[in-house]
């Protein structure tokens, strides 16, 4: 599993409901703060088009699972506890929060939308969703711009005489957040910052530490509790707001999620996680009958729950990751089968880098890939597409 999901949100706003429908794990679900308060990780996953069948073939995952055609990959997805206003200043479990929250590729938000929780995660009404989403990319900001502070006081204590590109001090400093010198000048350039702090003012740094938060810490937001009335109301003025272009919105009701993956375990409905239907297959009770039919209209009207749409959308869409499948080109199976692995690599991975995530001798003994389905033979340098299928021909 080489990618990491930040489940992020104040309290009492589904949270933990989202990663125990994910992953179907039991971490406690309340409607007080806290409930969570050191991270769980799980295992959730991530749909893919198996490719066997194109190959008359039947996979055998090593990992996850196939379903019907459809290939759940495993991810991790990880409950981060703490964000209350002021977790940069250590409010709350703000440190611990900003540590857990560092490990992830990209962040699912989760906010209700329904208004029932005011931004420390008490009870109310009418509460408006667009504090919620400001607030956490506001700490966030802070967070960065701290972070940034440090790398200006970096630049302006080097050696004096020497030849210092502010790029270079910054990325050194924000390293941690998988960023290096030629993203940090481009967002530079891009933000009208110039390569000279000197001429910096503080509105300059607020934009530069967003811009590069953005990059570094995409966001996915779970607009959660969509199964209520005045979350519809809410979802439409704040995805119409250009305030909010820049993030994704997927409609979700990690409630409804749970239930159908509880049912479905029940042998009562017959689901696959993130459709946009299921069939009853067993004898409900007339109260589980009347619950499924609610659930029945909400599948119904946003084609399935959410939950599987934001891991993929937070996945595919903002992070641009692909699936690829080792292969054989003339059909070889071992002994354990076919189709067994299919790996989430990031945008514009090559041969290369597959072959050294596959393992670093394969990486360094590399003479070419093959693209299973053409038979054709791709280089080193080859750039990978979303659900290729290639054999990594090496001399280890």
């Amino acid at each position: 599993m080489s990618y990491k999901i930040g489940l992020v949100g104040k309290p009492s706003v589904g949270k933990s409901s989202f990663f125990n429908a994910a992953t179907m794990n039991d971490v406690p679900e309340g409607a007080y703060p806290f409930t969570t308060i050191d991270p769980s990780v799980g295992e959730a996953y991530v749909r893919v088009e198996c490719a066997a069948p194109e190959f008359d073939e039947t996979c055998t995952p090593s990992v996850g699972y196939c379903d019907d055609g459809t290939r759940f990959v495993p991810v991790k997805l990880v409950d981060v506890a703490g964000l209350i206003p002021g977790a940069h200043e250590g409010k709350g479990l703000g440190n611990q929060f900003l540590t857990d929250l560092n490990e992830a590729d990209v962040l699912a938000h989760v906010v209700d939308f329904s208004g029932e929780t005011d931004l420390e995660g008490e009870p109310t009404e009418g509460h408006d969703p667009r504090e919620d989403i400001d607030f956490l990319e506001n700490e966030l900001d802070m967070w960065y711009l701290d972070i940034l502070e440090k790398g200006l006081e970096r630049y302006r204590s080097g050696y004096h005489g020497e030849e210092k590109k502010i790029e270079e001090d910054l990325a050194e400093q924000m390293s941690a957040f998988k960023t290096n010198k030629d993203e940090i000048k481009q967002i530079l350039l891009a933000t009208d910052a110039g390569l000279d702090p000197e001429e910096w003012d503080e509105e300059i740094k607020a934009r530069v530490a967003r811009e590069i938060r953005k990059r570094t810490k995409p966001i996915v937001i779970a607009a959660n509790k969509m199964d209520k009335p005045a979350a519809q109301e809410h979802y439409d003025s704040v995805t119409s707001d250009p305030d909010y272009e820049h993030l994704t919105f997927v409609p979700t009701s990690a409630h409804a999620e749970k239930a159908l993956k509880q049912a479905n375990e029940a042998d009562v409905v017959d689901y696959q996680p993130g459709a946009s239907n299921f069939e009853i297959v067993g004898d409900p009770s007339e109260e589980q009958a009347a619950g499924l039919e609610q659930i029945r209209e909400y599948v119904d009207d946003f084609d399935g729950t959410g939950v599987q749409d934001v891991l993929e959308s937070a996945l595919f869409d903002v992070m641009g990751a692909i699936a690829i499948f080792p292969g054989s080109a003339n059909g070889r199976a071992d002994s354990q089968g076919v189709f067994r692995d299919c790996f989430i690599l990031p945008e514009a991975s090559t041969t290369e880098d597959f072959a050294y995530h596959l393992h670093s001798d394969i990486g360094k003994g590399l003479l070419h890939g093959i693209d299973c389905r053409s038979n054709r033979q791709v280089g080193s340098d080859h750039e990978l597409d979303h659900r290729d299928v290639v054999e990594i021909v090496t001399t280890n």
